[in-house]
């Protein structure tokens, strides 16, 4: 992966975040701190900031550069996770340009990682409800070689993965006080996710479809 699509990726994420910070600010008050899109807006512009030197590094070692640099500027719970996310999946990086499948084993690294730190499974109303069905249909798409529209098919499946968060109790984090109040309301955490996915999916998408 070269350091122009590395830029393209920090800059996408970044972009993404940085205009529905709002939004997730106000997914955050209806049923956590309210702080979700300020927290994620600073981890990523710090993310830009330093995204010459982070493109400069091998794949593997970038992702664990930019996986230390949201545990340090995001707050709350969300910076660890993703910062677990981003570490994990680097330390799963092979030293040769990633294939899909690739990807897929990347991916599937900083999912366990984030069950883990965060003591999660998917229907907990958390990122992993979007992480893992995203994660699920690459691997799907992969093992059946089916890479035609595989970015309209990953997109897809988190959306749904979203919207299914609505009608979800929250069992981890600030929502879970909540208990049964906490539906009716889309998970912060799942709509960065699904945005953040959509970024990274505009950017690949090109390169895989060759």
């Amino acid at each position: 992966m070269s350091n122009t699509l590395v830029l393209r990726l920090i800059e996408g994420m970044a972009g993404t975040i940085e205009s529905h910070a709002d939004q997730l600010t106000r997914l955050d008050q209806a049923i956590g701190d309210g702080d979700h899109g300020i927290n994620m807006a600073r981890g990523f512009k710090e993310l830009a900031a330093q995204k010459a030197a982070i493109a400069a590094l091998p794949l593997g070692e970038a992702l664990k550069k930019a996986g230390m640099t949201l545990v340090m500027k995001v707050g709350g719970a969300s910076g660890p996770l993703y910062g677990t996310l981003f570490i994990d999946m680097g330390k799963a990086t092979p030293e040769a340009a990633p294939t899909l499948a690739d990807l897929s084993v990347m991916l599937d690294a900083g999912i366990r990682g984030v069950k883990a730190r965060g003591k999660a499974e998917v229907g907990m109303k958390t990122m992993l409800d979007v992480l893992c069905p995203v994660a699920d249909t690459l691997r799907s798409l992969v093992d059946q070689n089916e890479t035609d529209g595989l970015d309209e098919r990953i997109i897809a499946a988190a959306g749904h993965a979203l919207h299914r968060t609505t009608d979800m109790v929250a069992k981890r984090g600030r929502a879970s006080f909540l208990g049964e109040r906490s539906k009716g309301h889309l998970d912060p955490g799942a709509c960065s996710s699904a945005l953040l996915i959509g970024a990274v999916v505009g950017v690949l998408a090109p390169s895989s479809a060759r």
